[in-house]
């Protein structure tokens, strides 16, 4: 009887702890999502080398949301409004008081490479004001009305030409970044003033532009995360503190006022720095919150313009945390989110830089979740996928006209045994990532190794 035993499970008859992977490539459920954006893009030393954008047109990286750009103040020159209009008492009318020269570089090489800015209006954020220091940049402008005729002018030199400008696709603009980030104004490093005065702002300037540009999408406003939110499926919140609970209390306060006035808000966008799972019941809070002020999916895009997890500095570089954004890569595809921005895709030191080495200019194993993913982009079309896992493996799928693509991930220290069922489909390529591989190709596994994500590539039958 042993030996029977044995026998079957050396054939694969007896596999109750295999995880089961069901994909009905003939049930489309919409569209493989743009949830494969990523942050400021990356920049090579001082002299702004724009020689790598090159990797986010490889793997397909729709965006790059300019928030943070270069560095300390933008570098103080790039893409933050006191880089672009230096002087706030000058004319906003006049074409010479405005300094486009280097973000103009930046955006026709970020067109060049087919990847879309996302504009963050406003400045790039100042965490030393968590020592106390005072800011620079941070404090609200001076006169919303004047702020926001200078923002119309940034819009029109990108979009419309104005003042020499360019005409590229510049389709989301987000007012500010972070205006939520601390409860005590004095160690905010996004908004020096309270909540209520951001609501003032967003009141005066989302209608003047929507009013301006019909066409393009307003909102904001890049909130902090929702960390204490409990939504219904009262899911424990994991990292209350009354901190996260200013995040969720301002997230209420925001969407009352812009509903109670019918101000404008095409997309609302917001972070988590948590792991994929905290995550992604973040995104689902958020949703629903969203729903519950009558800003359903089909009036307001849901987009998710910070995400990175796993966020220490012996993680970069490192299958953990490569796998970790596969999953959640995977689990955005598959949630309430329309849009999705890594933070980010610099190449630098800090522990914010998952994509690119700074000493090789090379990219690190977490990069090819991104390219990995481009797999289900270039088919278009994403099928439904059944998993009896349900926590630590990850999958999606979707299908071209001449095949399908499929990716999976394991956000866990175990390795998965894996029970397939592909409708007939043959697999004819796979690529596997984990602690001792790269972006391998190698035959279809039986498991899924921890820390791990593939893409398989699988023929009509």
């Amino acid at each position: 009887m042993k030996r029977n035993i044995w026998m079957m499970l050396a054939a694969g008859v007896l596999c109750a702890t295999a995880a089961e992977v069901k994909v009905d490539f003939d049930k489309v459920v919409g569209p493989v999502k743009r949830v494969n954006g990523a942050g400021q893009p990356p920049l090579i030393g001082q002299l702004r080398n724009y020689t790598m954008l090159h990797y986010l047109k490889d793997a397909g990286i729709p965006y790059s949301r300019l928030h943070d750009v270069g560095g300390w103040l933008g570098t103080g020159l790039y893409v933050d409004i006191p880089n672009l209009f230096p002087d706030f008492d000058a004319d906003e009318n006049d074409p010479k008081n405005y300094r486009f020269a280097y973000t103009d570089s930046l955006l026709q090489a970020l067109d060049k490479n087919g990847v879309e800015p996302f504009f963050r209006l406003g400045v790039t954020i100042e965490n030393f004001a968590a020592w106390g220091l005072p800011p620079v940049r941070t404090m609200p402008p001076k006169d919303f009305a004047k702020w926001e005729r200078i923002c119309e002018h940034v819009i029109r030199h990108y979009t419309e030409g104005w003042a020499d400008g360019m005409k590229i696709k510049i389709t989301y603009w987000e007012i500010w970044n972070e205006p939520d980030s601390n409860p005590d104004i004095e160690r905010s490093p996004m908004w020096r003033a309270p909540f209520s005065e951001y609501i003032r702002m967003y009141g005066t300037v989302a209608p003047y532009l929507k009013a301006k540009f019909p066409h393009l999408k307003i909102g904001g406003y890049g909130a902090c995360g929702f960390y204490a939110g409990v939504g219904s499926d009262h899911v424990p919140a994991a990292n209350s503190s009354p901190r996260t609970m200013h995040f969720v209390e301002c997230f209420h306060k925001f969407l009352a006022a812009v509903r109670d006035n019918g101000w404008p808000l095409d997309f609302f966008s917001y972070h988590s720095y948590s792991v994929p799972a905290e995550a992604m019941r973040q995104v689902r809070f958020a949703d629903e919150v969203l729903c519950s002020y009558g800003f359903t999916a089909d009036r307001c895009e849901r987009i998710f313009n910070e995400w990175l997890p796993y966020v220490k500095h012996e993680n970069l570089g490192s299958a953990i945390q490569a796998a970790g954004i596969a999953a959640e890569l995977i689990g955005l595809q598959n949630g309430p989110c329309d849009v999705a921005c890594i933070y980010d895709a610099r190449c630098g030191v800090g522990n914010y830089s998952p994509l690119f080495n700074p000493l090789t200019f090379k990219p690190h194993k977490a990069y090819y979740a991104f390219t990995a993913f481009n797999e289900l982009r270039k088919r278009g079309s994403a099928v439904a996928v059944r998993t009896a896992d349900g926590k630590d493996l990850w999958a999606t799928a979707a299908k071209g006209e001449k095949d399908a693509a499929l990716m999976l991930a394991n956000d866990s220290d175990k390795a998965i045994p894996l029970s397939c069922d592909f409708q007939g489909r043959v697999v004819t390529a796979c690529r596997i990532t984990d602690k001792d591989r790269t972006d391998a190709a190698v035959p279809f596994p039986s498991e899924l190794p921890p820390r791990s994500f593939l893409v398989a590539i699988l023929a009509q039958p």
